[in-house]
């Protein structure tokens, strides 16, 4: 991950600080990687945002209101994605389970149920839902090996440090056969070159790292685990679209963001490079 890279981009932190960040092409992986990567220490002050929707339930306009209808929806292809899987034990881990929706849908429909968000507020909405079944992500270290049969990442994967480290974490926390399931923004998408330094899924420096397919297969190649499919989010494109209408305009123009995501989601039903994908990897 260490290698000398070019320049692909210079993006501002829209949401908290107002700084400025490089993102570096890896060519090799054909990857992103945000520079200077925030310490362990200076990394939660980016999260220190009234507006960083995942970790909150608040409905106060418009877009919130949107944003957590959508959730609701997806809740239910998430659910029908895992029961593809024809697992008996149905033994769940959800890291990065923000306010815990996830987790909880996934226990009314009988998943033995344990999430990790470093978040403390989300933290604590996630547990009077789901009956104090969110850890610290400090507990990621202390699960039995080989206790889940899935492990779902929403948007989580591009948040995390020392991203190798973890990838194997995940991969000894899966049975054999197990599924990883991991959903991440695809900057080959037409909304991302749409929006260039105003694509809203950059999200430096909370986003850490920057995938395209080919990043992600090579990545868990490496450990002996398979891509067994790869599925569109396809409200992601006019989600994105919108927030990159305010980055780049300083209002959400609802119109062109739509017509921005349709153009992206059309796009990508012939190149396959979707505004967000979703990953399920077999653990081998």
């Amino acid at each position: 991950m260490r290698k000398n890279k070019s320049i692909y981009l210079k993006v501002k932190d829209h949401s908290v600080t107002g700084e400025m960040f490089e993102l570096r092409h890896d060519s090799e992986n054909d990857m992103l990687e945000t520079y200077p990567q925030p310490s362990k220490e200076s990394l939660p002050k980016y999260y220190k945002s009234e507006d960083y929707i995942s970790h909150t339930d608040t409905k106060r306009n418009l877009f919130e209101w949107a944003y957590h209808l959508v959730r609701k929806t997806t809740l239910k292809s998430k659910l029908s994605l895992l029961e593809t899987f024809n697992i008996d034990a149905k033994n769940l881990l959800d890291v990065g389970c923000g306010t815990g929706d996830f987790l909880l849908a996934a226990k009314n429909n009988d998943w033995n149920i344990s999430g990790v968000e470093p978040d403390e507020k989300a933290r604590e909405i996630a547990n009077e839902k789901t009956n104090n079944s969110v850890y610290g992500i400090e507990k990621l270290l202390n699960f039995d090996k080989h206790s889940f049969d899935v492990i779902t990442l929403w948007h989580v994967l591009e948040h995390l440090p020392e991203l190798e480290e973890n990838i194997s974490v995940f991969k000894s926390l899966l049975k054999p056969n197990g599924r990883l399931v991991i959903a991440v923004p695809n900057f080959k998408s037409y909304d991302a070159i749409f929006y260039k330094e105003n694509w809203a899924a950059f999200d430096a420096p909370r986003h850490l790292w920057h995938f395209s397919q080919t990043s992600i297969k090579k990545m868990f190649g490496k450990i002996k685990m398979e891509i067994e499919q790869t599925l569109p989010l396809k409200f992601d494109a006019y989600y994105v679209s919108l927030l990159s209408e305010k980055y780049k305009t300083g209002w959400m123009n609802f119109i062109r963001a739509y017509f921005v995501g349709a153009r992206s989601n059309m796009k990508a039903r012939f190149s396959g490079e979707y505004s967000s994908l979703i990953y399920v990897v077999k653990n081998c």
